[in-house]
C-alpha cells in the first residue's frame, strides 16, 4: 500500500540525495582560468606586442594563454570526475526492511513509506518515523549542534533525521522525507563545502608561487633598468622582460599538483583504500607510528570456538552435552544479535548476510564473527537462535558497549523470566555472587575465582578471546548485578597471514606499529609476539595501569610500549595524543562507534570498510575496503610515492625555469643580444609546464622502494635532501648549453677568423639580423629540448637510466615525443618559421644541438653513479 502511494506520489528510486552546487559550464570555467595575475601581465605583453605591430609575438601569446586555460579546464574536469566517482564509492548504506528480510541498499535509493532498521554506528538515512526503539539513542550533532545524544522512544521523541548518528541501540522507521525535503535538507546551504581543502603541501606551494611572482616582478623591472642602461630597443626590451617575469612563475604548477592529487585518489582505490580528504594522501607519507585494532585488521575476523568452560570444567566445543550444559549454550545463543539459520531455512536477513564457509555453504550466516562463532558452537548441538527465540522470546535487553563491556538480554522461560549477560570475562565475574554447577547455582567462593582465573589465563595465554556468559533466574528487568556464572568460551582468530610481513616492512619503513585491542593483555600479546609487534611481556600495557600512570609517566614509558590491551574507548584518545605530542605522526585504525573520537584526533583517521559502523567511516581520513592491516602499508608506500612525484614536478619545473632566467639575465648583463625572443620563451614554457611535468606527477616508478627509508617530517621543505641543490644545478647547467649554443655560431667565426673574443666583436657578429636569428634559433632548440631531457632524469635522480623501466610511463614518452615533435615544427615548417622568427636547421646542426641537449642526462648518469658508490 505504501509503494502504491509512493508511486502515486512521484517519487522513484535515486531520489534520496541532497542537491549539490551545479557544476559551472565549460565556458564559465574558460573564464576563470582567465581570472589570474600572471595571465594579466600575458594579456598586457600581447597588447604591447600589437601596439608595436609585432602581430606575430602577439597571436603567440594569445594562443599560450588560450592553450593554458583549456589544458586549466581538461585537468580540473579529470580531477572533477576522479572525485565524483570516489563519492559515489563512499557513498552511505541504510539496512532496507521487506517483509522479513533485511537488506543493504544504497541511501540513495530509499522512498517515502520504506522500512528502515537502524543499530549503533549507523548513519540515519533518511527522516523516519520510529516503529520500534530499543535503548535507541541519536546524536543529533549535524542538525541540532548539540553533541549529547538524544534518547529516542516510539511516542514521545519518535522522529530520526537524515545525517544524524545512531550511538547506541536499535529501531526500526518508516521513511517520511527524502533528499531535500527532509529537515538536512532545508538548510543544506548550510551543509555544502562549496570550497576544496587544499593540502599543507598546496598552500606551501600558493605560498612560494607569491614568493616568484614578486621575484618575477623585480626581475622584469631589473631587466629593463639593465635595456635602458644599455640604451637597447626599449619596446622589445619591455616585451621580452614581461615575457621573462611570466617565465620565472610556473604557471601550470597549481593546476598539475590539483590534478596529481585527484589522480592519486583513483590510485588508492585500486589498492583497496578510499580517500575521504585529500590532505591525507600526503600526510600518508609522513606517517611514524600506525595504530591498529587487532580484530579483523591484524587477524582474519573468521572467529572458531576452540576451548570451553562450564561448571564441569574445560572441554572442546564438540564435548559439550546438550542437558548438563543447557544454559551455557542457551545463553551464548539468545545473549546474541547474529543468526546461524538451520538449512533450509528462509532467511530473515542483515547488514552483513553472507554464505558459510566451505562445509556449510547451505547455512545463511548474519553479524558479526564473534557472535556467530558462539551460534556455530550452538548449533553443532542442534540449537539455533530464531527457534529458540519462538519458546523462550526476548522481552528487553541491554546492548553492548564499549564502557560497561556487557550485553544482557531478558527472555520469557516457562512462565517466568530469565536474563543473560555476555561479555568480557572480568566484568562478568566483577558482577557474579554464585557459580552454575550440577544443575544449581552454588555461593561462588575464593577456589572457584581462582579456578576461573587459571583457565581464563590458560585460555588468554593460548591467544584466544575469551567471553563470559552468566544469567539471573526470575528476572523482571536486564539484571547484572549478582549474577550466576556460567561458564566461558575461548575463541580463536588465526592472524592474517600477510599481517606479519606488513609489520616487518613498516619496521624496515622506520614506521612503528602499535596494537591497541580490547582483548586481555595475555590474548593480545600472543598475537603480538606472533605477528613480531612486540618481544617482551613490558611492551605490554592493560587499560587498568594506563590509567594510573601520569601523562609525565606515560611519556617516558611510550618509546618501549608496542602493545596497549584492555583498553577503553578514553584511552585511545590518550594514545594518540601522547603520540602525538612526542611528535609522532600518528594513523590510527577503528571501526566502531566508540573509535570516532580516537580517528579524529589521529593525523590519518583509518576506518574500515566491511566491519565498520558509518560514524567510524565518517570520522576517518580513509577507508579500507578489505580491512586489511597489509593494505595500510601499500597506502602509506603509496602517500610516500605521491608526495615524491609532486616534489619532482615542482622542482622540475623550478630548475628549467631557473635556466631560462640565467640564460637571458646572462646574455642581456653582458651587453649581448636577447638569447630568445618573447615568443620563444612562451613556447618553450607551453612545452615543458605540461606534459612533462604532469607525467613526472604520475610517475609508477618500479626500481624505487619508497618503503625502505624512514618517514619524512611533516613540515620537510621541498628543497630538503638535496632538492634546492637539484634545482641550482640543473638551472645552471641547462643555462650553460643553451648559452654555449647560442654562442656557437659567433665563437666559431671569431676563431676562424683569428679575431679576439670580446663582447664587441660578438655584439658586431650578432648585429645582422638573419645570423642572430640563427643563433637564437641554437638557443631555442637546446633550451626546449633538454628540458624534455631533464624530465626523463627526474623521474629517478639515484637510478641510472638503463635502469629505468621507461615503459611504465607512456605519458612522459609521449611527452618528449610530442615536444620535439613541436620543436621540430617551429624551425622546420615555413609558415612557423615566419612566426617564431627561427630558420631552418641542416641535420648535422639537430645533431650537434641533441648532443648538447642531451648534457642534463649525462649529468644525472655521473650523479646517480656517484650516489651508488656510497
Amino acid at each position: 500500500m505504501a509503494e502504491k502511494k509512493v508511486k502515486q506520489a512521484g517519487y522513484r528510486r535515486g531520489m534520496n540525495v541532497l542537491e549539490e552546487e551545479r557544476r559551472l559550464s565549460v565556458f564559465v570555467r574558460f573564464l576563470e582560468q582567465l581570472n589570474s595575475p600572471l595571465i594579466y601581465i600575458l594579456m598586457a605583453a600581447a597588447a604591447i606586442s600589437a601596439l608595436l605591430k609585432e602581430y606575430g609575438d602577439m597571436a603567440i601569446i594569445l594562443v599560450v594563454i588560450t592553450l593554458n586555460s583549456f589544458v586549466g579546464v581538461i585537468q580540473e574536469g579529470k580531477a572533477a570526475r576522479a572525485l565524483e566517482a570516489l563519492k559515489k564509492l563512499s557513498s552511505p548504506k541504510a539496512l532496507l526492511k521487506e517483509g522479513e528480510r533485511v537488506r543493504e541498499v544504497p541511501a540513495s535509493s530509499l522512498i517515502p513509506g520504506d522500512i528502515v532498521c537502524l543499530e549503533a554506528g549507523r548513519q540515519v538515512p533518511a527522516d523516519l518515523l520510529l516503529k520500534t526503539a530499543v535503548n535507541l539513542k541519536i546524536e543529533e550533532a549535524a542538525l541540532t549542534g548539540e553533541s549529547v545524544p538524544v534518547e529516542k522512544s516510539v511516542g514521545k521523541d519518535s522522529r530520526a533525521y537524515m545525517s544524524t548518528n545512531v550511538t547506541y541501540g536499535r529501531g526500526e522507521g518508516i521513511v517520511t522525507a527524502i533528499g531535500m525535503e527532509t529537515e538536512i535538507g532545508k538548510i543544506a546551504g548550510m551543509l555544502q563545502n562549496t570550497k576544496t581543502e587544499k593540502t599543507p603541501l598546496q598552500k606551501r606551494l600558493a605560498d612560494l608561487g607569491k614568493v616568484l611572482s614578486i621575484l618575477s616582478i623585480i626581475l622584469c623591472v631589473l631587466l629593463f633598468l639593465i635595456a635602458v642602461w644599455q640604451r637597447r630597443d626599449i619596446p622589445e626590451m619591455l616585451i621580452t622582460a614581461i615575457s621573462l617575469a611570466v617565465a620565472a612563475v610556473p604557471e601550470g604548477l597549481p593546476a598539475i599538483v590539483t590534478m596529481v592529487l585527484a589522480l592519486s585518489v583513483s590510485r588508492m582505490v585500486k589498492v583497496n583504500t578510499i580517500v575521504k580528504r585529500l590532505p591525507s594522501v600526503e600526510t600518508l607519507g609522513c606517517v611514524s607510528v600506525v595504530c591498529s585494532d587487532k580484530t579483523g585488521t591484524l587477524t582474519q575476523n573468521r572467529m572458531t570456538v576452540a576451548r570451553c568452560y562450564t561448571g564441569r570444567g574445560s572441554c572442546g566445543p564438540r564435548e559439550l552435552k546438550c542437558d548438563l550444559d543447557r544454559h551455557f549454550l542457551q545463553g551464548f545463543t539468545l545473549c546474541n544479535d547474529a543468526e546461524v539459520l538451520r538449512p533450509g531455512t528462509s532467511p530473515a536477513g542483515s547488514l552483513k548476510g553472507r554464505r558459510a564457509e566451505k562445509g556449510q555453504e547451505t547455512t545463511e550466516r548474519l553479524g558479526d564473527p564473534t557472535e556467530l562463532a558462539l551460534l556455530d558452537m550452538a548449533a553443532a548441538h542442534g540449537l539455533y537462535r530464531r527457534e529458540l527465540e519462538r519458546s523462550m522470546p526476548r522481552r528487553d535487553e541491554r546492548p553492548f558497549d564499549s564502557d560497561r563491556k556487557l550485553m544482557t538480554t531478558l527472555h520469557a522461560d516457562r512462565g517466568n523470566r530469565i536474563s543473560y549477560t555476555k561479555g568480557s570475562p572480568d566484568e562478568v565475574l566483577a558482577r557474579c555472587r554464585f557459580v552454575w554447577r550440577e544443575g544449581r547455582a552454588v555461593l561462588m567462593g575464593r577456589q572457584d575465582r581462582e579456578e576461573i582465573g587459571r583457565v581464563l589465563k590458560e585460555f588468554t595465554g593460548a591467544a584466544l578471546r575469551v567471553l563470559a556468559i552468566a544469567m539471573y533466574r526470575d528476572a523482571q528487568a536486564p539484571m547484572e548485578q549478582d549474577l550466576i556464572f556460567v561458564g566461558m568460551a575461548g575463541m580463536y582468530d588465526p592472524v592474517r597471514p600477510e599481517a606479519a610481513e606488513a609489520v616487518a616492512q613498516f619496521r624496515r619503513a622506520g614506521v612503528k606499529t602499535v596494537m591497541i585491542t580490547g582483548d586481555r593483555a595475555d590474548t593480545a600479546f600472543a598475537i603480538a609476539k606472533e605477528l613480531c609487534i612486540a618481544d617482551r611481556a613490558e611492551e605490554c600495557i592493560s587499560g587498568e595501569e594506563l590509567s594510573t600512570l601520569s601523562e609525565e609517566a606515560l611519556r617516558k614509558r611510550l618509546p618501549w610500549l608496542r602493545v596497549f590491551a584492555h583498553v577503553a574507548p578514553e584511552h585511545k584518545v590518550r594514545i594518540v595524543s601522547a603520540y602525538k605530542k612526542a611528535g609522532e605522526i600518528v594513523a590510527m585504525t577503528g571501526d566502531g562507534v566508540n573509535d570516532a573520537p580516537s580517528l579524529k584526533v589521529a593525523d590519518v583517521g583509518v576506518a574500515m570498510g566491511m566491519a565498520g559502523t558509518d560514524v567510524a567511516k565518517n570520522a576517518a581520513d580513509l577507508v579500507l575496503t578489505d580491512d586489511n592491516f597489509a593494505t595500510i602499508t601499500k597506502a602509506i608506500a603509496l602517500g610516500r610515492g605521491i608526495y615524491e612525484n609532486i616534489k619532482k614536478s615542482v622542482l622540475f619545473l623550478l630548475s628549467s625555469n631557473f635556466g631560462e632566467i640565467i640564460t637571458m639575465l646572462a646574455a642581456i648583463s653582458l651587453g649581448l643580444p636577447s638569447p630568445l625572443k618573447p615568443s620563444h620563451i612562451l613556447w618553450i614554457n607551453l612545452i615543458t609546464d605540461s606534459l612533462p611535468a604532469l607525467a613526472l606527477g604520475v610517475d609508477v616508478n618500479g626500481n624505487k622502494n619508497y618503503m625502505k627509508r624512514p618517514p619524512r617530517s611533516k613540515n620537510e621543505s621541498l628543497f630538503a635532501k638535496g632538492g634546492l641543490s637539484c634545482t641550482l644545478l640543473y638551472g645552471f647547467l641547462i643555462a650553460f648549453i643553451s648559452t654555449a649554443a647560442f654562442l656557437q655560431l659567433p665563437l666559431g667565426n671569431l676563431m676562424r677568423a683569428g679575431l679576439p673574443i670580446t663582447v664587441e666583436n660578438l655584439g658586431m657578429l650578432m648585429g645582422d639580423g638573419a645570423f642572430l636569428g640563427r643563433c637564437q634559433t641554437y638557443a631555442f632548440t637546446v633550451l626546449g629540448i633538454s628540458q624534455l631531457f631533464h624530465a626523463i632524469g627526474m623521474r629517478d635522480v639515484e637510478t641510472s637510466l638503463l635502469r629505468m623501466n621507461h615503459r611504465n610511463n607512456k605519458m612522459m614518452l609521449l611527452a618528449v615525443v610530442l615536444g620535439i615533435f613541436l620543436q621540430l615544427l617551429v624551425t622546420e615548417v615555413p609558415y612557423f618559421i615566419g612566426v617564431f622568427g627561427t630558420c631552418s636547421l641542416a641535420f648535422t646542426e639537430w645533431l650537434l644541438l641533441l648532443v648538447l641537449s642531451a648534457m642534463p642526462l649525462l649529468a644525472h648518469e655521473i650523479l646517480a653513479f656517484l650516489k651508488n658508490l656510497h
